[in-house]
């Protein structure tokens, strides 16, 4: 089937129409394609008006194609726009957020400004499945559009610390005095700062194996002399779903690492949750925190507080607020900051009755976003100034609608590229009382 693709939507794939016989009309996503291209492709799947296929062939190859810089790109799920120019990718991906405004019936849009960043070597975390492969140990992801494994040589995404890391977990599998207890590993987690000095390491297991792990650490530490820190998390299946839950039970060295971004210090656990990208933490806090000031700055979903250091230079108090703080008592500790361990939920609740109110309130919230009842409760509270930061375009405009609903005016809108060669995007919003 011959197609001509017209754009790229949030996800990667190409959009295009059917244009003749009795299914004409019908949308067909195919992926590694980009507008304005005549490809070839196969039909998958057809789910009512719409169909996924296979590319082909590109018949008419856009002049924005390059070639991918990874031989796994096509196979791994990883990826999606490596067949894209670098500034291909940040075009694509602005037109995808301004139409998912749009979508959510958002009008009077400010201008989105792009900010890009190193596209390779940019993650500072991968995790990776770990597999018996022919008699061998492999290291991979998961292949496209599946939950089977596929063996990878290579990850350019990644930190080359990282994936020296695992080539160096790989080698002990061939040593006699490791190997045993490596093959018990499943999945694997690297961490590591921007610069690269230090590195940590969690392993995934579903059997204990009595002994050996200090030994291994040891080994690698050899062989990788940043790790600093390793953990050993047991994987079981718990509840009527079997849902695999991680549980400790083992730790080697330091329990987590310093991490330097925006001219502070983060303390990250081993497993904790830090943006990405090594190269752009330093602007995404500049765009949040930059400028600003007042007397009360609140950050919800603070995680381990990397706007709430940047935001007391200007602000007379500011109150992070964080489910599991644990990570967020360290940073904080001895600076006079105040850190609340409960939900964002609860927060404005007790906000709302006690009639407190910031002059500004950031909140970077999981893929979900924030919520109806958050953006009821902000409602309420009124602050002047809102800075929402989003990793998922839909539940953005979803919450920033019921934003503008309650009174407030989108005054600027960000794309900050910190996932160069994926179709994931991070958004900063800033809103204002109207």
């Amino acid at each position: 089937m011959k197609l001509r693709i017209e754009k790229i939507v949030y996800g990667g794939m190409g959009l295009a129409h059917q244009a003749e016989g009795e299914s004409a009309g019908r949308a067909v996503f195919v992926p590694f394609t980009l507008p304005g291209e005549s490809v070839e492709a196969r039909l998958e799947e057809s789910k009512g008006g719409f169909a996924d296929a296979e590319l082909v062939q590109v018949l008419e190859p856009s002049s924005d194609r390059a070639m991918p810089g990874c031989a796994h790109f096509g196979e791994c799920g990883g990826c999606h726009l490596q067949h894209a120019s670098y500034k291909a990718q940040l075009d694509l991906k602005a037109a995808v957020l301004q139409e998912t405004m749009e979508r959510a019936g958002l009008a009077d849009l400010p201008e989105i400004h792009v900010h890009a960043g190193e596209p390779w070597g940019y993650r500072n975390r991968i995790r990776l499945r770990v597999t018996e492969v022919g008699g061998r140990l492999r290291v991979g992801y998961l292949r496209r559009g599946s939950n089977d494994f596929l063996s990878v040589t290579e990850c350019p995404i990644a930190a080359p610390l990282l994936w020296r890391a695992a080539t160096a977990l790989l080698r002990l599998a061939e040593d006699d005095k490791t190997a045993r207890w490596i093959r018990t590993v499943v999945e694997v987690e690297f961490f590591t700062t921007r610069d690269e000095s230090a590195l940590q390491m969690t392993v995934f297991v579903r059997q204990r194996q009595v002994g050996g792990f200090d030994l291994f650490c040891e080994r690698l530490r050899g062989l990788v002399p940043e790790l600093t820190g390793a953990g050993v998390m047991m994987l079981r299946a718990e509840g009527p779903r079997r849902v695999e839950r991680p549980r400790a039970i083992a730790a080697w060295g330091a329990e987590g690492l310093s991490y330097r971004a925006a001219g502070e210090k983060y303390w990250v656990s081993r497993g904790g949750f830090f943006q990405v990208n090594r190269f752009l933490v330093d602007e995404l806090v500049r765009l949040v925190a930059a400028d600003r000031r007042g007397a009360l700055a609140w950050d919800l979903y603070a995680g381990v507080g990397l706007f709430s250091w940047a935001l007391k230079a200007g602000f007379d108090e500011v109150v992070a607020v964080e489910a599991a703080a644990d990570d967020l008592a360290k940073t904080f500790k001895g600076t006079g900051r105040r850190a609340v361990s409960t939900t964002t939920v609860e927060f404005l609740r007790g906000a709302v009755v006690q009639r407190e109110r910031p002059e500004l309130v950031v909140m970077d919230p999981p893929r979900a976003g924030v919520g109806a009842e958050v953006c009821a409760l902000l409602g309420r509270v009124q602050a002047r100034e809102l800075v929402y930061v989003s990793c998922d375009p839909v539940t953005l405009g979803r919450d920033l609608k019921a934003m503008v609903d309650f009174g407030y005016r989108i005054s600027e809108l960000h794309l900050v590229d910190l996932f160069p060669q994926t179709f994931h995007q991070e958004t900063v919003a800033v809103l204002q009382r109207s």
